[in-house]
């Protein structure tokens, strides 16, 4: 991906992050006709410095990977194939592939999450794949405003934060249809997820399975949760 080849407006955005972060584009492939184009950081085991996800979640910046479980997720969208103008929407998105996989593929798609820098990868990521159908907001959990409701939402790699949980499932509460879907995808080895879905059992019908995203390097298990609204 030639960064000369965006639109003016994502290239000064683009120039922006630079600025801040070593940056460089991963062309992540789906389908035979269906390639994202995701601005990632490139240094980023020097910007970790060790930091364990699974030890210390609240010291981990969770956004600057492309998490496993993101992958899976985008890879279930495809199969999924939503109707064109499907509403959806990507909660705590980070480089927000499953959400740019939904626009790919014809959705409405709102991602969201915390900060400006997070959702300021995303433009571009979205700029690079030649996605138009994406809206960018921030939404914090703790505050939210009045919100739209979608007919799917997505998160991957968000049950991380235990204070969290209450707050998350209030977001949903306001965020899904009543005849809409959520879809969560987490790394099998993270404890979080069962206390979350035993909270989300009162307000969900809940079924999961197990995905292995098979590399060269270590099989990773990811646990993919389907929840909708009793």
């Amino acid at each position: 991906m030639d960064p000369q080849t965006l639109p003016a407006e994502t290239q000064e955005l683009y120039r922006t992050i630079k600025k801040q972060y070593r940056v460089g584009f991963e062309s992540l492939k789906l389908e035979d006709d269906l390639h994202l184009h995701l601005l990632k950081i490139t240094d980023i085991e020097e910007m970790l410095a060790g930091k364990d996800p699974l030890k210390n979640p609240s010291e981990f910046p969770f956004w600057v990977r492309l998490w496993e479980a993101a992958l899976v997720l985008s890879r279930f969208m495809v199969k999924l194939r939503p109707a064109p103008g499907t509403k959806v929407l990507e909660l705590g998105a980070g480089l927000a592939a499953p959400g740019l996989t939904a626009a790919a593929l014809g959705c409405s798609v709102t991602v969201t999450d915390y900060e400006d820098i997070i959702l300021d990868f995303g433009r571009v990521s979205a700029a690079a794949s030649k996605l138009d159908q994406v809206r960018f907001s921030l939404l914090d959990w703790l505050n939210p405003p009045e919100m739209e409701q979608y007919d799917i939402i997505l998160g991957a790699e968000v049950l991380f934060r235990d204070e969290f949980f209450q707050p998350l499932l209030n977001v949903l509460r306001r965020a899904v249809k009543p005849d809409g879907v959520i879809y969560l995808a987490h790394d099998m080895q993270r404890k979080s997820v069962s206390p979350f879905l035993q909270l989300a059992e009162k307000e969900y019908a809940i079924s999961a399975s197990k995905r292995v995203l098979r590399s060269l390097e270590q099989d990773k298990e990811i646990l993919l949760t389907r929840l909708t609204p009793r």
